[in-house]
């Protein structure tokens, strides 16, 4: 058949990875938790805001690579916090210092504090500069199609557009964006912000993204360390069910069995 999808690997920089689960590592109760969960995920790669979190650059406080060790986590420095491109710029720049020449990122560039949604216009301005600089750019966007196919035309090397605002939990509140994105890119499109259980995770991984990146969705369930488990679970049935191809929808039943041959 000449629609059979085959899978791919998941590339990134150069870099295969086996877990399509991206996972952040903000608001957990504690360190331990923060570790609990994330090995309950599967995830190989965890983002870390930069301007919240202790990569190193206050000593003498607990620092999130002794739980998070690099050689076992890719890093994923985000300019979390940011509301211009200037400030996501050089948030970018302290991280490849603190991370010895470390260029992948996550680019966010706010808008404001209500609503975490992205400022597209300094993050294009804020993209440009960081490709030139020889960055891998991760880039948070809204779901705007033209948006999407401009950050990747600079060189970013995913786009990840928002399924729903920040923290809320809503899912993927505009598919059919989406689904323009998902066919346009010609990068790993991930699904970024918005998840708020596995069913979400699942239904953006059947719509055919490479990858969904959250954390509210774990880190503020009444049990982090299970719902890390059954993301980990639901973005593999989602691409298992994307690469099997669902049945076609109809109006009315149809019989699960052949009606030829019954005994009458």
């Amino acid at each position: 058949m000449s629609n059979v999808r085959s899978d791919k690997p998941f590339i990134l920089a150069g870099r295969t990875f086996q877990s399509r689960l991206l996972v952040g590592t903000g608001k957990y109760r504690d360190m331990e938790e923060t570790r609990q969960a994330i090995e309950a995920s599967g995830a190989e790669i965890v983002t870390v805001a930069v301007r919240r979190t202790n990569l190193g650059q206050n000593p003498g406080e607990p620092n999130l690579l002794d739980v998070l060790p690099p050689d076992r986590y890719t890093i994923l420095p985000n300019t979390a916090g940011c509301y211009d491109a200037v400030e996501a710029v050089r948030t970018c720049r302290l991280a490849r210092e603190l991370l010895n020449g470390h260029n992948l990122v996550k680019l966010e560039v706010l808008a404001d504090q209500k609503t975490l949604f992205p400022n597209v216009i300094e993050t294009l301005k804020a993209a440009e500069v960081l490709v030139k600089e020889g960055f891998d750019v991760m880039v948070y966007t809204s779901d705007d199609p033209i948006i999407a196919r401009q950050l990747a035309e600079i060189g970013c090397i995913a786009v990840m557009p928002l399924a729903g605002l920040i923290g809320t939990g809503l899912g993927i509140c505009n598919p059919y964006n989406l689904q323009i994105i998902l066919e346009e890119s010609k990068v790993p499109v991930l699904v970024d912000a918005g998840v708020g259980t596995a069913s979400d995770a699942t239904i953006a991984m059947e719509m055919g993204c490479e990858a969904v990146l959250m954390n509210s969705a774990i880190a503020h369930a009444q049990q982090p360390v299970m719902m890390a488990e059954a993301m980990k679970h639901a973005i593999v049935a989602g691409r298992l069910a994307y690469l099997a191809g669902r049945m076609p929808k109809k109006l009315y039943a149809s019989a699960s069995s052949p009606l030829d041959g019954l005994i009458k």
